[in-house]
């Protein structure tokens, strides 16, 4: 359902990203793994369609994202870094609003909001200001606005950065239940996300892939067994082999 091939990405003379390639199917929670300034955020906006690739290519569904790109972001849910919002909109008007952005109208968009609403449990402040939230029912709201059109792929940038522990936990939980139907990316530098949603794993660094595994798999490559071993082995330049 995701496929990247060879994507490169420059910045002038920093090159970003190099030579990045994936796929995602269905079912698969893949945990995007990398120190920052790896190029996490870079693949995943090529990936969206926020940026075009320098060379390489992502598709969606079958859709080239560079090719077909309304085609492309049609079937995807993105949450971006740092959940942008309108702060003045109640978290209900903001839903409606990126209804109606998705082509829904009247009873249609109705629906999909209040069950964006009731799956994001967003119920007690669905009618709050979205200024007057805190940071985890702000990450809830963007990612209901993610979701809300039932997107067969989710591309989800740091979905827990900076939430406490019941809130970090209920956003797992949600990835959790929705992944059965979809094929979900989540960007991360917290390895306890792995092992809490992911069914696979990939470590970047330096804009190229390292590693890509199972959770189980990446441990065995450690010799302790555990996660934060083979990600420092891995992104400091230790060992540099790509599995799968």
């Amino acid at each position: 359902m995701i496929t990247t091939s060879n994507l490169h990405k420059h910045f002038g003379r920093i090159h970003a990203v190099r030579g990045v390639s994936f796929s995602v199917q269905k079912g698969e929670v893949l945990g995007f793994l990398g120190p920052n300034g790896a190029g996490k955020t870079t693949t995943m906006r090529m990936i969206t369609g926020f940026l075009p690739p320098s060379s390489g290519t992502a598709t969606v569904c079958g859709h080239d994202v560079s090719d077909a790109p309304v085609e492309a972001k049609r079937v995807i849910g993105y949450l971006p870094e740092n959940a942008p919002l309108y702060g003045s909109m109640t978290v209900r008007d903001l839903l409606t609003f990126a209804a109606e952005i998705r082509g829904f109208r009247g009873k249609a968009r109705a629906a999909r909001v209040d069950a964006a609403i009731e799956k994001c449990r967003l119920g007690s402040v669905r009618n709050q200001s979205v200024a007057t939230l805190s940071k985890g029912y702000r990450q809830r709201t963007c990612f209901a606005q993610a979701v809300l059109h039932d997107p067969p792929v989710l591309i989800m940038d740091e979905p827990t950065d900076g939430l406490d522990p019941n809130q970090k936990h209920v956003v797992r939980l949600m990835i959790r239940e929705m992944a059965a139907e979809k094929a979900i990316i989540v960007s991360t530098h917290i390895l306890e996300e792995v092992d809490a949603v992911c069914t696979r794993a990939i470590i970047i660094s330096n804009g190229t892939v390292v590693a890509n595994g199972t959770p189980d798999e990446l441990r065995a490559r450690s010799g302790s067994g555990r996660l934060d071993d083979v990600f420092r082995k891995l992104t400091l330049g230790e060992e540099d082999v790509t599995n799968g």
